[in-house]
Formats: structure tokens, sequence, C-alpha cells
């Protein structure tokens, strides 16, 4: 009943705790794994159509002017695996993200606890007086923890409360060390300016960090990007001149005479090869991407679900087909 009647904001805080549920109850599936449940149903599916279509039980073609072959077995592949990682990824990236503008907020708050602090007040006290402020996603819940403290509950429960109401990991370990300070007596406000310190520049630097690995990030889809302009250049010039240089080299005197051949009918096959390997190209970079920029698996998907379905996208549907 308490969860029904609490504020939208504070229902979303909750919502971002893993397996979120309340006191007493069952853990329930996040709403990033149900996704990533249903995403992997939907790929299982698309890529038993593609065998099917690949055995020949199927005709299904994405792009006219093409027979049944590995080709649309490729396309159900992608499309299965877009299904797979692109809902997980871009719901777990806003997940993290709402997570982190959850932090990027405590150091104030905790701030204006420990200046309140210094005026003599008691522990309770200050966090009723600094709750008067604006804290974001956060600003509910530390009104609720202020009102728990007003009614007479006591600082230890309250804050034991509020971590479980806000479970990430920084406030977790922020209310673990104010707890313990305050349970050791002296100045509680000198050990929340320390952790609010410190927490600042924990931000700062995982801030600074991501802007220099932004870098990398930066040149890992230049250089994607470029792989498949270059593909789209062979595909669009070179090869079909080395088709056309086949054909006239097999029918000339010198072709039947058996002195000089051009294998010019693998050159369809080398255009699969570039086609799987931008497949894996993208996948791998966009995975490497996500973990250089934040660590994070989830972010990874992200980058890839843009690579892949660009890259596949341009290979199917702009880069000629080659036929011989």
């Amino acid at each position: 009943m308490a969860t029904a009647n609490a504020p939208a904001s504070v229902r979303r805080v909750r919502a971002l705790a893993p397996g979120a549920a309340t006191a007493g109850s069952t853990p329930v599936l996040t709403r990033e794994l149900l996704l990533l449940i249903a995403g992997g149903v939907v790929a299982v599916a698309l890529w038993v159509v593609g065998v099917l279509d690949y055995t020949g039980t199927l005709k299904f073609v994405f792009r006219p002017g093409e027979s049944p072959g590995l080709n649309p077995l490729i396309d159900f592949f992608v499309l299965g695996t877009l299904c797979l990682i692109a809902p997980y990824g871009f719901a777990e990236t806003a997940r993290q993200r709402r997570i982190a503008k959850i932090e990027d907020r405590l150091p104030d708050f905790l701030r204006d606890v420990a200046e309140a602090g210094r005026f003599g007040m008691t522990l309770s006290d200050a966090i009723v007086v600094a709750s008067t402020g604006r804290y974001g996603l956060l600003t509910d819940e530390i009104k609720r923890m202020a009102s728990q403290l007003e009614w007479g509950v006591p600082v230890a429960t309250a804050l034991r409360l509020f971590e479980e109401r806000v479970p990430t990991p920084l406030v977790q370990r922020v209310v673990s060390i104010v707890t313990r300070a305050n349970e050791a007596g002296g100045s509680v406000a000198d050990v929340l300016s320390m952790v609010a310190h410190d927490t600042r520049e924990a931000q700062l630097s995982d801030q600074s960090r991501k802007i220099s690995m932004m870098t990398y990030v930066t040149v890992i889809y230049i250089a994607f990007f470029v792989f498949i302009v270059t593909i789209y250049i062979m595909a669009a010039v070179f090869l079909p001149q080395m088709i056309t240089a086949g054909q006239g080299v097999a029918s000339s005197s010198l072709g039947s005479a058996g002195g000089v051949t051009l294998q010019f009918a693998l050159v369809p096959v080398l255009f699969l090869a570039f086609l799987v390997a931008v497949i894996v190209h993208a996948i791998g970079d966009g995975i490497m991407a996500g973990v250089l920029f934040n660590g994070r698996i989830a972010e990874g998907l992200q980058h890839a679900t843009i690579m892949l379905g660009v890259g596949w996208a341009i290979m199917r549907f702009m880069v000629p087909i080659l036929h011989t």
C-alpha cells in the first residue's frame, strides 16, 4: 500500500534497484531483465525463421533481385541479434544514467547537512533543515526521511530506511559511513564534509575519465564507418571491374586456350565475407566502445546496436549486388 501511494518520483527511484521489491515481498524481475527475456524469445524465433528460409522451407528475401541463400539467413541473424541486445542495452543504459543523476546530487545534500551541523544541530535536526533544498530525484526521499525524524524515528533507523528506498551503491556506502560516525560520537559534520568531498572528487574523476575515453570511442566509430565506405567503393567500382575483366578473359582466345583465367565467380563470396566482417566488427567494436567509456557491457550493447543496424542496412540496401 505504501508503495502504491508513494509519489511518482519515489517510485522511479525505487525502480532503479535490481530486483526491487518491497519489504517482505518476493523479488521480481526488473524491466531490463524482462526486456532481455522478451528480446531473446523474439531473437530465437527470427533465427529459426532464418534457418527455415535457408533450407528452402520458406521463400523470403529482404532485397529484390537476389535468390534465397546465405544472405537472407544472415539478415534474420542480424535482426534477431538486434532484438536481443537493443532493448536491454538501451534500457539498462538509461537506468545507469538515472542512477548517476541520483548520485550526482548526493554530495550537495551531505554538504548541506554538514553546514547545518556546524551550527550545533544534531544529525537528525541537520537533516530536517537540509531537506528544504532541491536535490532532483532524491528530493522526495530526503523529505520523507526528514518527516520520519520529525515523528521521532531514530536517525539510524531513518538512514537505514532511506538506504532501502534508494539502493544505489554510493548511497549505501555513504549511509554506512554516516551511521557509524554518528554511533561513534564526535563531530559528524566533519565526517559528512569529508564524505561529500571524496564523493565529489570520485565523480569528477569519473567524468574526466569519460571525457578522455570519448576520444577512443570516436576513433572506433570513425574506423568502423571508414571500413564500410571502403567496402562500398570496392563493391561499386573495383569488384565489378574484376567481374567484367574475368568474363572478358573467359570469352577470349586466352581463356579458351586455357592459358589465362580469372576466378571472378568467387567475387560474390568475397562480398559475403565482407558482410560477415561488418557484423563481427559492429558487435565487437560496439561492446569495446561501451567498456572503454564507462566500463559497462550494457553501454557497449547500445553502441553495438547502432553500429550493427547502420552497417547491416548499408551493406544490404546501399551496396550494389554483385552478379557473376
